[in-house]
């Protein structure tokens, strides 16, 4: 089956990004656990003040780079989302150095989104993705593996390898999608991004790329700003219709 043929393809190890300073610790960010197949998966939640049933809000599922965990990413969105009223979930993979099918998704996001879907108000037509890194490439596979799931994709240093570009041809919906890399990024040069980014235009999907001139691969160090753009383009996207998942089978 092709699309089994693509996952096999997927396999992905990074080093460890500085995760930079000035960020300090919030108690508002819950550590929990949520079941998914079997097993107890961890994530970080935040919520901001003032969402309810009457006033639910957009999920952002943050995942994290290599060597880190989801409560950093969650801790450098924070503040936008205490503005913005945004729910954060930053799930870890099971191994901190890299994600992976299917340990790691599509399943268990969908898991972990459906809980907060029970536990949380959560408009179900704005869940979001946003990855760096290793949870970058992640994120941009979740755009053809779940294409009516996640409304919009935003990802900071990364990219898809050319011979999984094919993947996108199975997506049921072409999902927008804004990339970020700074021009001097030693492990997804500009060359690589824009492959990525004309790929996905190619097929008919928005995908907007943004170049951060004299930086390199440490999204931390300039993370509002990437934030704030991302989130511009992330919040003008939802889904037509309601959410659907789509079940994958792995060998």
């Amino acid at each position: 089956m092709r699309r089994v043929l693509w996952l096999a393809l997927f396999t992905l190890l990074l080093p460890a990004a500085a995760a930079g300073a000035g960020v300090g610790d919030d108690d508002r960010i819950a550590r929990n656990t949520v079941v998914s197949e079997g097993k107890k998966r961890t994530y970080y939640l935040f919520v901001p003040e003032g969402v309810s049933k009457e006033r639910p809000a957009p999920l952002l599922v943050l995942l994290h780079g290599s060597g880190h965990n989801g409560r950093l990413l969650v801790e450098h969105w924070r503040k936008l989302a205490a503005q913005e009223g945004l729910i954060l979930a930053g799930p870890d993979a099971r191994s901190p150095e890299q994600w992976g099918m299917p340990q790691d998704g599509p399943r268990f996001l969908y898991d972990l989104v459906e809980e907060l879907k029970k536990t949380q108000p959560v408009d179900p037509a704005r869940v979001y993705l946003f990855g760096h890194s290793a949870g970058a490439v992640f994120g941009l596979y979740m755009t053809a593996l779940e294409s009516e799931y996640f409304a919009a994709v935003a990802v900071s240093a990364g990219a898809m390898r050319e011979n999984t570009f094919p993947m996108l041809d199975e997506a049921e919906r072409k999902v927008p999608v804004a990339l970020f890399v700074g021009a001097r990024d030693p492990l997804f040069p500009l060359p690589v991004v824009r492959a990525t980014r004309d790929a996905y235009t190619k097929r008919g999907f928005t995908a907007e790329l943004t170049e951060i001139p004299n930086h390199d691969h440490n999204y931390y160090r300039l993370s509002a700003d990437i934030n704030a753009k991302a989130w511009a383009f992330l919040k003008q996207h939802k889904l037509a219709g309601a959410a659907r998942y789509k079940e994958h089978h792995f060998r």
